[in-house]
């Protein structure tokens, strides 16, 4: 997408920051681990924080964090449910802090929001020497069919490319992270994936996958046509159609190091 377009979806998760928080996944433990392995200290920064998803799993991971999130609304939200983590408002291309302050800089689901080009040497100005940048995303696995069956019924508004295993390894494999060489200070990118689940019902299911970015930018009757045809998908798939189950999911990292 352009960078309207991008400015757009990434300025629409406000209206649905309640929900957000209540039906978004959480990241996992062995996906934070690694991506803060070898990381030169404990002082963290939790980038386009959104409502603290990440930033409770940094925080339980024994973390320093401090959490920067653009929409006041998300913000509200993280201050809420974690007030005793240091919530500033600021964005990837502004980030409020001194330079060389923190030893990584996380961001989950949000890198791909970035301009990198402006955020890049932010993100190096704040790091200290050694320090790591990485981006987590929660991929649902459509290696399972019913789930391939899932993306299909919801379509790319639902679903998109970058939500699937092949999908983001191919779309982060060049993408997202700092050019390397000596002006953006950054080694090579790697890549890595850890196995994650949420448990779910149909209707949060639906809930879950209504606060995703092109969902919230659809006209109303696209969007509660596209939730209509997911729910009744969910209804006739015996894995989904009783109770709660099991969302198969990865968690994808993105990892750089400063030099």
């Amino acid at each position: 997408m352009d960078d309207g377009e991008r400015l757009i979806h990434a300025s629409s998760f406000g209206t649905a920051a309640a929900s957000y928080a209540e039906h978004r996944p959480d990241y996992a433990q062995a996906a934070v681990r690694w991506a803060l392995e070898n990381a030169p200290g404990p002082r963290v920064l939790d980038l386009g924080a959104g409502t603290g998803k990440l930033t409770a799993t940094l925080v339980a991971a024994g973390a320093q964090v401090i959490a920067v999130e653009p929409d006041p609304a998300m913000l509200a939200e993280l201050r809420r449910s974690l007030p005793a983590v240091r919530g500033l408002p600021g964005s990837a291309e502004a980030i409020p802090l001194p330079d060389a302050s923190v030893d990584a800089v996380l961001a989950g689901n949000a890198m791909h929001w970035f301009d990198m080009a402006v955020a890049g040497p932010e993100i190096a100005r704040v790091l200290a020497p050694g320090g790591l940048l990485a981006g987590l995303w929660n991929l649902v696995d459509d290696r399972v069919d019913w789930v391939a069956g899932l993306a299909r019924a919801g379509g790319s508004a639902a679903i998109g490319p970058r939500d699937t295993p092949a999908g983001w390894r191919a779309g982060t494999a060049g993408a997202h992270v700092p050019k390397t060489g000596a002006p953006a200070r950054f080694g090579s990118p790697e890549q890595a994936e850890f196995p994650h689940g949420q448990r779910r019902t149909a209707d949060s299911l639906v809930a879950t996958l209504a606060t995703r970015a092109g969902m919230l930018v659809m006209p109303a009757g696209e969007r509660e046509a596209a939730l209509v045809r997911i729910r009744a998908f969910l209804a006739r798939t015996p894995e989904t159609a009783r109770g709660e189950f099991t969302l198969p999911m990865l968690t994808g990292v993105l990892r750089v190091r400063r030099r």
